[in-house]
């Protein structure tokens, strides 16, 4: 594999591919619209603070991480926020529990977005290590790739950064960087993450990697580049396999 730089007789190092999960890989789909993740929220709110019927689309929060959202719609509804930040582990333990208990809905109202699941394939048939890097807790992310069957394409041992990790996405990126070392102690040369918000971009750029945008959730072209230092891809989805390739210089 190539990289983007380096003399051409030389070996150069394997490339790592990290992948944020909602809106770029996956979406909502219907009334039942990424039913069991906004479930395991509402269980959290209710059985750590009692609250009946609160809800995360009480706020605005795509690009978030799982924990800012549990404290901001939690300060939505009343309580403050060093409160629901004292309460962040126990609200993710019962987040965690929720959806492993209702796995097996993990699907409904979730979908693979176009050519993702071609595109996965073929960057481990080439020898990519792919990740994830999304605000998702761990659990809940691997459920969804799990249940909607692309988990077999992503790098065993799985490695990636969380909601779970840090309720910074900059540091996410970083976090799946030092995972994915230990798994590959050569290093990479050159290491992508690739997003479908504004804060996906500016976490890429912030933890080393080449950000690459993708127009498949709520956030247009421009949006996404305007969020970038200036290096940012922009793409309009994932179903050009050739393209994508070819910014990481690999040969299709």
């Amino acid at each position: 594999m190539e990289a983007l730089d380096g003399p051409k007789d030389v070996e150069l190092k394997r490339v790592m591919v990290t992948f944020d999960v909602d809106g770029t890989l996956i979406k909502s789909t219907g009334s039942s619209s990424n039913r069991l993740h906004r479930r395991a929220f509402s269980h959290a709110f209710l059985q750590v603070f009692g609250l009946k019927d609160a809800n995360i689309d009480a706020i605005k929060h795509h690009g978030q991480t799982d924990p800012v959202i549990l404290v901001n719609t939690l300060v939505h509804y009343g309580i403050p926020h060093d409160v629901a930040s004292e309460k962040l582990p126990d609200l993710k333990s019962r987040m965690i529990e929720y959806a492993k208990e209702h796995a097996h809905s993990i699907g409904e109202g979730l979908e693979v977005l176009p050519g993702v699941s071609s595109l996965l394939e073929t960057l481990s048939s080439k020898g990519v290590a792919i990740g994830l890097v999304t605000g998702n807790l761990e659990d809940i992310a691997w459920l969804k790739m799990e249940g909607l069957g692309i988990r077999r394409y992503f790098t065993a041992p799985n490695f990636g950064g969380f909601g779970t990790d840090h309720t910074d996405r900059g540091e996410l990126v970083k976090i799946a960087a030092d995972r994915a070392t230990a798994l590959f102690p050569d290093g990479f040369g050159l290491r992508v993450h690739v997003g479908d918000t504004p804060n996906d971009i500016r976490a890429a750029e912030h933890g080393g990697a080449l950000a690459v945008g993708v127009c498949t959730g709520v956030f247009v072209a421009e949006e996404l580049k305007k969020a970038s230092h200036g290096g940012a891809v922009v793409l309009p989805d994932l179903t050009d396999t050739k393209t994508f390739l070819k910014l990481l210089r690999i040969g299709s």
